[in-house]
């Protein structure tokens, strides 16, 4: 009884962690927001709290405030499924993170190419 009691609270504990509302909202945390609330995430680092409203800088250099249900902890690692902007032309092809350190990011291409590019150049669904 007592053990099901445990894995019960870490159970509740691991869901509580798992919730968006849980997530650190700092200055200087880095997050992923929906510019203008649109249908991709992009990597960001918050700037500004101001109640539930967060000031975040984009890694690309675009910059807005937007509500904090707008906004979701930074879950991009190697392996994680993302689209990027090839080679900075405007044209955005599927692939998959292979490499990663701050802002710089290998991207493996669906289609087989490879690039070494930055996280602003990239974006999630």
């Amino acid at each position: 009884m007592i053990f099901r009691s445990i894995l019960l609270v870490a159970a509740s504990a691991a869901a509580v962690v798992a919730s968006s509302d849980a997530f650190a909202q700092s200055k200087g945390d880095w997050v992923l927001g929906r510019w203008k609330g649109g249908a991709y995430w992009y990597p960001a680092v918050i700037q500004r709290v101001d109640g539930d409203q967060l000031t975040l800088q984009y890694d690309d250099g675009d910059r807005e405030t937007t509500a904090l249900a707008k906004v979701r902890p930074y879950d991009w690692a190697i392996g994680k499924k993302v689209e990027c902007n090839f080679q900075g032309k405007g044209d955005w092809y599927p692939g998959t993170i292979s490499s990663l350190g701050g802002e710089a990011i290998g991207i493996a291409y669906d289609d087989g190419d490879k690039e070494r590019t930055k996280t602003g150049r990239c974006r999630s669904r």
